[in-house]
This record gives structure tokens, C-alpha cells and sequence, in this order.
């Protein structure tokens, strides 16, 4: 029997009651005293494990089932409803959904893999048959992604720059140690450099720079101006495994790449099961305000209850978890660092048809359009095809511009660009899905912390490593796939070895 608060059909009607309330620009915000107040009700201590987790995501909840299975007591607070954080399933009804956050794995994610094989959760291959379409400056064309650039557009304009950039990337990133990328020989005059930077310096042409803030924009959800080129190095290597070196293509590509399968029934499916198992474990609409170290132990107080137990782990996007009050306050470095590293500025936007009308046409329903501000977009039809659903990644300036848009201008410029790739077809949806991932109170963006300049050089050596009782997770603090599911599983055992060796 489901234990209350964690059934699928509860927290996915909470999830979409919690999208629907999201503020949006224009509104009121919320009464600054009432939040007070309520931050301030009188708590109850309600229970005593000997590890508390903060955060119900992915990572969280892996943790939580690794240390319970070390047989030890464990609470997972989780502030939303719903359990998943970035992960969030969208639902079309007769058991199909669309992915509204986390949605693809792909080779080298094996821990990722083995965790949902053992949930007897399955995947599909992405729908990847036909051609891409490829759209800049008003000219339509299209190509196989099965070619010599992959995912990336066969453009003759910028094929020299392209075949530079990536195998010089790749190059470069071959040399980075995943665990401690501040430990390069050049780690300082790479963290100096921002990626646009580096493109300016290694590219001739607009065109492929504009293309690489275009990859930007849907990878991190930024500008390439935000970022350092470390940082970058970094997350291309760790774009990979133990045995195999992390690339750029392995990355960016959906053909034998990182957006190569979907998980039957949403990705959603991995942390509702995970916390099926935990039942009563996992408490929703449970903010964690506070974590003071009390004698041998730790206190864990949310809103409206305190918890005691011997360690904590915080798994959570390190700009989240900066909003919790540390007692006494963290070492400097470790602060410093979750000052450093914001969510990236990514919504997705989904549109949902009666079927999936470009496949007949010969199209993949993928595409990158360096006009517009749907600039990446995939086919997020379910298995079964019985619905057709296209999503688009808008990050960095054009989230920006997307945000300041009204609901039905929003909807106009994204329904506009799709029909531009797929025709007229594409504007008559029957539903119009928006998550806005920078407006989400416990998200505060996607998909991943960002490593600003000189972030991973001055501070990158307290991403992981405990504070006293305080232990990390989150996919931010992966070595591989960081940013990534397979990132945040990873984490979670990571941190739950860490604890069970504490303990």
C-alpha cells in the first residue's frame, strides 16, 4: 500500500498545481511579513533518524535509499509537493506524459541506467528518423544528423570553425582531472577566459559564434559571455565515464550522444518510485530553513517542525542551498563558492498536437534555429506516438526576452518559430505547456549551477568535501555527467558512501 503524500497520481496533480500557481513578471509578489511569519511558526520536533536529507530530488532520494539499505534511519525534507526537483513530468493522460524538466540519457550513463533497470523502468530511443531542420537568417534547409557534425547543422559557413573549435575543445578537455579541475597546469588562465571569449579568438566567422551562444543557451541556459572557458572544459570531460573520455559530441548529439533514449513514461517515474520506497521517509512541503550543528549531531528545522540526527546531507543546486542559515556559519571558501555558482536562466515550453504531423514529412522533429527564441528544439512525443509533442529549450537572452512577453506573445513567438520548421501545422496545439524554470521557487533555474570566471579556480575545491556533519549532493557536485541525472544519481551515492563511512 502507497504510503500518503507519495502516490504518482498525488504528486503529479501537486506538480501541476504547483506550475500553475508560479508568479509570473508583472505579479504581485507575496506578503514579505506573511513569509515571515510563517518561517517563524512555533516547531515541533517530530523526528530523529540518524542522516537528514535536504532536498527530494533525484540525488536526495538516491542518497536516502543507499543509506537506508546501509542500515541506517533516514528523513528526506523536500520543500515542493512533489518529489523530482529538475525532474517533472507533464500529463497527456492515459498513462503518457511530456517531460517538463530532465528527459534524456545516453551512453556512459551507466549509473543512471542500472538505477532505472532495477525499478523496472525502461527506454526508447529518441524519435530520430528523417532529417533535422536547420534555420538562420529566414533560409530553411534541412540534413542528416547521421553526418559528418552530428546534431550540429551540416552549414558549409561554418564547417571550418566547427571542425576546429570542437577538436581543439575536445583536446584541451582531455587533459582536465573531472575531480579537481582547479589542478591544471593553465586552470587560472582558462577560468580568466569566458567561452565567448575563447570562440572570438578561435572562430573567423559570426556565424558559428552566434551557433555556439545558440548551444549555450540550451546546454546551460546562458550566454557564452557567463561562463568560463574551465568550466566549460570541465563539463565536457565530464561528459563521459571512468573509461571512456568525456567529448563535445558526446554531449551535444542525439545520435550515440547524450540525448540518444527516453525513459518509458517520463523520467519522473525514477524519484516517484524511489520514493514509494522510502514511504513516510520523504516529507513534502518541507522547506529547510536552517541546519545547526548541536552537540554530536545536527538540528534540521523547517517551517513547522524540527529534526535531529547524527549527519546531514544537503542535496540541492549549490545556489539553493546558500539560502539555508548554517549555525555556525560554513567555512568561508564553502560559502563563497555557493555565491559564485546561479542556475542557469532555462525555460521549456512544450506544445501538445494530436499526433506527431512532422514525421510524416520526413523530419526527426528536431531543429536549431539561430532566428527566433526556440532555438532548440526536439520531438517529446510519448512511445506510443499517440500524441504529438514538440519542445523547445529557450535559455539565456532569450528566456530573458521570452519572460518579459505576455502569456499569449509567448505563445505566439514559440508556436511562430515551430511552424517556421514544420509548417502551419505546428499552430494549433490543443495545450501550450510553459515551465518556468527561473520562476520556480525551489529551482531558481535550469539546468544546471553555472561556474562563473575565476569560480572553479579560487573556490572549486569546496564543492565536495564535508563541512563537519554536513555532508553534499546534487548534481552540481558530480565528477561525470555533472548537471545531468546520471550526475545527480552519482552524487547521491557518493554522498551516501561518504555518510555510511561516518557513520
Amino acid at each position: 500500500m502507497s504510503e500518503p503524500g507519495t502516490t504518482r497520481r498525488g504528486l503529479l496533480a501537486g506538480a501541476a498545481a504547483l506550475g500553475a500557481g508560479a508568479a509570473l513578471p508583472g505579479e504581485a509578489l507575496a506578503d514579505p511579513h506573511a513569509q515571515s511569519a510563517a518561517h517563524h511558526r512555533p516547531r515541533t520536533v517530530a523526528k530523529k533518524a540518524d542522516v537528514i536529507i535536504a532536498g527530494g530530488g533525484l540525488s536526495g532520494l538516491v542518497a536516502a535509499r543507499e543509506i537506508l539499505a546501509g542500515g541506517h534511519s533516514v528523513i528526506v525534507l523536500e520543500a515542493r509537493d512533489r518529489v523530482g526537483g529538475r525532474i517533472w513530468a507533464y500529463d497527456l493522460g492515459g498513462g503518457e506524459v511530456a517531460e517538463r524538466g530532465a528527459t534524456f540519457i545516453g551512453p556512459t550513463m551507466d549509473h543512471l541506467s542500472a538505477l532505472a533497470g532495477g525499478l523496472g523502468i525502461a527506454t526508447f530511443p529518441t524519435y530520430d528518423q528523417g532529417m533535422d531542420v536547420y534555420y538562420v537568417e529566414g533560409q530553411r534547409t534541412t540534413y542528416s544528423d547521421a553526418g559528418l557534425t552530428g546534431t550540429a547543422p551540416l552549414d558549409p559557413t561554418i564547417l571550418p570553425d566547427l571542425t576546429l573549435v570542437v577538436s581543439d575543445l575536445d583536446s584541451k578537455a582531455a587533459t582536465i582531472d573531472v575531480a579537481a579541475p582547479w589542478s591544471h597546469p593553465d586552470a587560472q588562465a582558462w577560468d580568466s577566459m569566458t567561452l565567448q571569449t575563447y570562440v572570438q579568438q578561435m572562430s573567423l566567422t559570426e556565424r558559428f559564434q552566434e551557433l555556439a551562444t545558440l548551444a549555450c543557451r540550451s546546454i546551460f541556459g546562458c550566454e557564452s559571455r557567463d561562463i568560463s572557458l574551465l568550466f566549460t572544459l570541465f563539463y565536457i570531460a565530464a561528459s563521459g565515464d571512468e573509461h571512456n573520455v568525456g567529448t563535445f559530441e558526446r554531449n551535444f548529439n542525439t545520435r550515440s550522444g547524450a540525448q540518444m533514449s527516453r525513459f518509458v513514461g517520463g523520467s519522473q517515474r525514477i524519484p516517484l518510485a524511489l520514493a514509494q520506497q522510502l514511504g513516510s521517509r520523504v516529507v513534502l512541503n518541507a522547506p529547510v530553513r536552517r541546519i545547526a550543528q548541536a552537540g554530536p549531531g545536527v538540528e534540521v528545522a523547517t517551517d513547522s517542525a524540527t529534526y535531529n540526527g547524527r549527519l546531514a546531507v544537503v542535496a540541492m543546486a549549490p545556489a539553493l542551498a546558500g539560502r539555508i542559515d548554517f549555525e555556525p556559519e560554513l567555512p568561508y571558501q564553502r560559502d563563497q563558492l555557493m555565491q559564485r555558482v546561479p542556475q542557469g536562466n532555462l525555460v521549456k515550453v512544450t506544445a501538445v498536437y494530436p499526433e506527431p504531423f512532422w514525421r510524416p514529412a520526413g523530419l526527426t522533429g528536431q531543429a536549431i534555429s539561430l532566428d527566433g527564441l526556440a532555438n532548440v528544439i526536439f520531438d517529446d512525443s510519448p512511445q506510443s506516438g499517440d500524441h504529438g509533442v514538440l519542445l523547445a529549450f529557450v535559455g539565456g537572452d532569450s528566456a530573458r526576452s521570452y519572460l518579459a512577453q505576455s502569456p499569449a506573445e509567448r505563445e505566439a513567438s514559440v508556436l511562430g518559430d515551430f511552424a517556421t520548421c514544420f509548417g502551419s501545422g505546428a499552430l494549433h496545439p490543443t495545450a501550450f505547456v510553459e515551465t518556468l524554470w527561473p520562476l520556480e521557487q525551489y529551482t531558481r533555474g535550469c539546468p544546471v549551477g553555472l561556474g562563473t570566471p575565476g569560480t572553479l579556480f579560487e573556490y572549486g575545491f569546496a564543492l565536495r568535501p564535508p563541512c563537519g556533519p554536513i555532508h553534499w549532493a546534487g548534481t552540481e557536485t558530480s565528477t561525470y555527467w555533472n548537471g545531468y541525472m546520471e550526475g545527480a544519481v552519482r552524487a547521491g551515492q557518493r554522498a551516501a558512501s561518504e555518510v555510511l563511512a561516518a557513520l
